[in-house]
């Protein structure tokens, strides 16, 4: 049966395989389409001139040392409790110890060289008032120099934020298979194309897949308009430094305090990453490197059951980086480093999420920051009562939670064939692992939710056999009921 196929997992065979200069970057204009680059960077100072007992008054001064910037949002974490009060020259808002400031109607832009400068008071307990360690201008954390380009794919004209919210429901409309299989004489055989990773930089979409061939290996494409998608040369990352050898699941983002893209992956026994300083170069990534210095941590060993260690993701706040993964038994790990330690130092695991049910739980999570909002939107798949991957869903004032359900349900599910539309024909039944086309490239995972599309997995709904042989393809999913 179906079902009984979809119990094993696609990562079936992994046992056996064994006053404080602080910074911001990216501060991008939202422009129409064609997306536009810009070279990010700027740096942000902060002090409290004024401070008595309970409370204070700060100076924020933000200085652009990039491309010009028409609307921008700074945010920050506070570390002791203090609470904004009153501001001036900044729209001000908090929520628990997170603090977005936006621009007010007079200020939006920021030429380069130019800087904005605000204040607030503020409360505090007593005299304990440090200052922030670290602050991110549009969704980018400060480094006090100039990125890479980058670009964004907001098409606002007005230059701030989106200010839409995600629905209670979600409806789409499916592409075609876009993007196939394509044999070389190094893999004369390949069953499929699946878990796509995806971002958009420099005027391209960079799509990267776990591909099936004699075993799992990553691949690489590119292409700038999805017209082109099929037609695009895949390039096997077992012809890199990357190597041989197991590797499935991959994520890719730009890790803005290091300037690094970093690619990560499952390698059978630890979660695994490489990394460049040219996505666009394939030869150019590094060997693999682990994660976890001491293996899988031992909450999961205690947890795991009969599942596999899978589906690695990486997102940050401004203060902490933290990586999830799944077990296909029921439960969702999260661990945990800070920016400064990042990629070491992942500790304090923990299970984020758990179902009795594992096939509600199963494996893929996505954790996004939705941009504008100190809101977070974790993705998840699970295997239906008809046996069918779907996706789930809730929301969060943290990456830590607590998580609440938003379209978690197979009636009302984040998306399902249920809620999808196939206007050249149902070539799926599955929406299995993928991942958000994100509004940036950085480790904040940022979406924005006027903009929603979802590059998934899917198959034809009459394959059958071994899983690994299964013909994943990969499509396109694009939300529409926007609330914006």
């Amino acid at each position: 049966m179906f079902l009984a196929r979809l119990f094993r997992s696609r990562r079936a065979r992994l046992t056996a395989l064994a006053a404080v200069p602080i910074v911001a970057v990216s501060a991008l204009a939202a422009v129409t389409v064609p997306p536009a680059a810009a070279a990010p960077g700027c740096s942000v100072t902060y002090s409290a001139p004024s401070q008595w007992d309970g409370g204070f008054t700060a100076n924020v001064v933000v200085t652009n040392l990039g491309d010009a910037v028409n609307g921008w949002t700074l945010t920050w974490s506070f570390g002791a409790g203090q609470q904004v009060k009153q501001a001036w020259n900044a729209e001000v808002s908090q929520s628990g110890s997170e603090v977005t400031a936006r621009n007010v109607s007079y200020n939006p832009a920021i030429p380069t060289g130019g800087r904005v400068e605000f204040g607030f008071n503020g409360s505090s307990t007593g005299t304990n008032n440090p200052n922030p360690t670290a602050f991110t201008l549009n969704g980018t954390l400060c480094t006090g120099d100039v990125g890479p380009t980058t670009t964004t794919t907001t098409t606002t004209t007005t230059g701030n934020p989106p200010v839409g919210n995600l629905p209670s429901s979600f409806r789409w409309s499916s592409s075609g298979a876009l993007i196939s299989p394509k044999p070389d004489s190094a893999h004369p055989t390949v069953y499929s194309v699946k878990d796509p990773s995806i971002v958009y930089h420099n005027g391209k979409y960079h799509v990267f897949a776990s591909v099936y061939t004699n075993g799992y290996n990553l691949m690489y494409t590119s292409f700038s308009d999805w017209s082109q998608a099929a037609s695009a040369p895949h390039h096997y990352l077992d012809r890199t430094p990357v190597g041989s050898g197991y590797k499935a699941a991959p994520h890719v983002f730009y890790f803005a305090p290091q300037r690094l893209w970093y690619l990560v992956y499952q390698t059978g026994s630890n979660a695994s990453y490489s990394t460049t300083t040219d996505i666009s170069n394939p030869s150019s990534w590094s060997a693999p490197k682990n994660f976890y210095a001491n293996g899988m941590p031992q909450i999961i060993r205690d947890n795991i059951g009969n599942g596999y260690w899978v589906d690695f993701w990486v997102v940050c706040d401004n203060a902490k980086c933290y990586l999830f993964s799944s077990d296909d038994n029921g439960h969702l790990y999260r661990s945990e480093t800070t920016m400064a330690q990042y990629p070491n130092g992942f500790t304090n695991t923990v299970i984020a999420m758990q179902d009795s049910n594992k096939n509600r739980l199963f494996e893929a999570a996505n954790v996004y920051k939705v941009a504008g909002k100190n809101q977070w939107l974790l993705v998840h798949e699970a295997i239906g009562s008809d046996g069918r991957r779907w996706f789930r869903t809730w929301t969060a004032p943290a990456i830590t939670g607590p998580w609440t359900p938003l379209a978690a349900e197979e009636s009302n599910p984040f998306a399902r064939h249920n809620n999808v539309t196939f206007p050249s024909g149902q070539w799926t039944r599955d929406i299995s692992h993928g991942e958000m086309i994100r509004a940036g490239v950085d480790q904040t995972m940022e979406i924005n939710p006027c903009q929603l599309k979802f590059l998934y997995q899917g198959m034809d709904p009459n394959a059958g056999g071994e899983y690994n042989h299964l013909p994943w393809r990969l499509g396109l999913l694009t939300q529409t009921n926007s609330t914006c």
